[in-house]
């Protein structure tokens, strides 16, 4: 493969280890805000009316933006019935077809968040609740790690083409 292709899967891989770790950081800013919820309802009884609403939205934040880093080092779930019994240059041919389903979904799913996106602007979409939140800034957040998915499952996809072929990235 060629160095443009060498290039584009190494800094894909290193952005998305990146934006990985940033989001298993996630965890403790979920953490802090559903302990801080916890100790004002219960300790000095005020109860914070945006803390379980802001926890949703980093949840939402941490499972999208970690979506390309479990695509990078392979940890999402795979059916293993027939794919551990298949040779390697076997499993790559099968896994370049997934990777081509996997684009399609990813291609459906982005026009889809950008559509929800565009309509929040548009709109001024907010959630319906007492803290009334703006959706915008989560739906920003959705496209781009979907992008990022997709770019990365593009990045995966020249590696299982290299190893169709007998060649590694």
């Amino acid at each position: 493969m060629g160095n443009l292709i060498r290039l584009y899967v190494h800094q894909m891989d290193q952005i998305s280890r990146w934006v990985g770790l940033v989001a298993m950081n996630l965890v403790f800013v979920l953490i802090g805000v559903l302990l801080l919820s916890a100790i004002a309802r219960n300790l000095i009884d005020i109860p914070l009316h945006w803390c379980i609403e802001f926890a949703q939205f980093t949840l939402a934040a941490y499972y999208f933006a970690g979506g390309a880093y479990s695509l990078n080092n392979d940890s999402h779930v795979r059916m293993d019935l027939i794919y551990s019994h298949l040779s390697d240059k076997a499993k790559a041919r099968l896994d370049v077809l997934t990777d081509l389903c996997l684009m399609f979904f990813l291609t459906v799913l982005l026009i889809g968040s950008i559509s929800s996106t565009r309509y929040a602007i548009e709109t001024n979409q907010r959630n319906f609740s007492i803290w009334n939140p703006s959706m915008v800034p989560i739906k920003v957040i959705m496209v781009c790690a979907i992008v990022l998915m997709l770019m990365q499952a593009l990045s995966i996809f020249f590696k299982d083409v290299a190893k169709a072929r007998g060649a590694h990235l």
